[in-house]
C-alpha cells in the first residue's frame, strides 16, 4: 500500500496531509517507525502484549493501538488518547524511515474514501498537483491495509481486519476478539477504515452475498435488468465465474481465483480502479466465500466499497 507521509510530530505537516487527501479530521492516522524501540517516546507505556505481537509480526502489516504520550499531536489521533503505530516491512518504507530518523504518519496515498493505491500510477491519478514527490516501489505485494489491534484496554481487540488474520494473532494474544466497528457521524474513529462506505470507486458497486451459485445467479439477473433498461455494466469477477458471465453483454474485469485469496487481495484495489476506468454505470461483484486468513479482510473491503448489497 502506498502511503502519504508527513512528520508525525509536526502539526503543520499533518494538517497539510489532511488537506491533500481531503480526509476528515476525525479519522486518525497510523504512525510508522523503523523499530519497536522507536515507539517508546510516542506511547505512555509498552505493555507485554505489545512486545509479544511486535516480536512476532513486526516488521509487517500489523498496526498496534496504545495509549499515546503527550508528544503525539491530537491532529494525528483525532483527539483520542490512543495512537496507532506500525513498523512496515517494505524495503523502500524502511529505508525512508531509517534515513529520515523521524516517526512518519502515513495514511494511504489517495483521495479520501477512494480505493487504496497499490501502484505509483494510482497515487498520481488521485494526488497529482497535491504532493511533491512519489517514491515508486513498484506494485505492492499484499494489497490490503494492515490489521489494526487495540492493546490500550484489558481485552485485545481487532478494530480493522487486514493482512494478519485473527487466528494468527491468537497465537500471541489468546484472548483477542474481533469487533465489528463502523463509524457514524463526526465522532473520532477508533481506527482508519471504519466508515460504512470506504475504499470505493466512483462508479456505484452492487455487492451480492451468499454462496457462489446463488450470488452468481443474482448477479446475472441484476445485469440483465440493468442492461435492458439501458445501463452499462462492468462485472468484477473471480476467474472461475468468467466463463459463466461471458454470455452477458458486459465488460468483465478479472479479480483472480477465489480459492487464492492472496491473489485477490493483491489485485482488489487495482481491479476496482479498472472498473472505474471502464466508464460503466454500475459495478457488480459477489463477495468472497472461501475460509482463508485474508478472506475476512476482503469481505470487509468489498462491503465498505459497495453502495448496496443483494442477499
Amino acid at each position: 500500500m502506498y502511503g502519504l507521509g508527513a512528520h508525525a510530530l509536526d502539526r503543520a505537516a499533518i494538517r497539510k496531509l489532511f488537506v491533500a487527501k481531503e480526509r476528515p479530521a476525525n479519522d486518525p492516522l497510523i504512525v510508522h517507525v523503523a523499530t519497536l524501540d522507536d515507539i517508546a517516546p510516542l506511547v505512555a507505556d509498552i505493555p507485554p502484549a505489545a512486545q509479544d505481537v511486535a516480536a512476532r509480526f513486526w516488521p509487517g502489516p500489523l498496526t498496534i493501538v496504545l495509549r499515546r504520550s503527550s508528544r503525539v499531536p491530537e491532529e494525528v489521533t483525532a483527539g483520542l488518547e490512543t495512537v496507532a503505530i506500525r513498523v512496515p516491512s517494505h524495503p523502500v518504507a524502511r529505508a525512508l524511515l531509517e534515513r529520515a530518523n523521524i516517526p512518519i504518519a502515513a495514511p494511504s496515498a489517495n483521495l479520501f474514501s477512494r480505493p487504496s493505491p497499490t501502484r505509483a500510477s494510482h497515487v498520481l491519478a488521485d494526488l497529482n498537483g497535491r504532493i511533491d514527490i512519489i517514491l515508486d516501489g513498484g506494485s505492492t505485494n499484499v494489497g490490503l491495509e494492515s490489521t489494526v489491534v487495540d492493546l490500550s484496554t484489558a481485552v485485545p481487540t481487532v478494530l480493522r481486519p487486514g493482512a494478519i488474520a485473527l487466528d494468527a494473532l491468537r497465537e500471541c494474544l489468546p484472548s483477542v476478539t474481533m469487533r465489528d466497528v463502523t463509524a457514524h457521524g463526526g465522532a473520532a474513529m477508533l481506527s482508519p477504515g471504519l466508515l460504512t462506505k470506504h475504499y470505493s470507486p466512483r462508479t456505484p458497486v452492487f455487492l451480492h452475498e451468499g454462496d457462489r451459485d446463488t450470488a452468481v445467479g443474482l448477479m446475472k439477473l441484476t445485469a440483465r435488468k440493468l442492461i435492458d433498461r439501458g445501463d452499462s455494466v462492468v462485472v468484477l469477477a473471480y476467474s472461475e465465474d468468467v466463463d459463466e458471465l461471458r454470455s452477458l453483454r458486459l465488460h468483465i474485469v478479472e479479480l483472480g481465483n477465489e480459492n487464492n485469496p492472496a491473489t485477490v487481495a493483491a489485485r482488489l484495489y487495482a481491479a476496482l480502479r479498472e472498473c472505474d476506468d471502464a466508464g460503466a454505470n454500475v459495478i457488480l461483484v459477489r463477495n468472497i466465500t472461501t475460509d482463508h486468513p485474508l478472506s475476512a479482510a476482503i469481505r470487509d473491503r468489498l462491503r465498505r466499497a459497495s453502495l448496496k448489497t443483494g442477499a
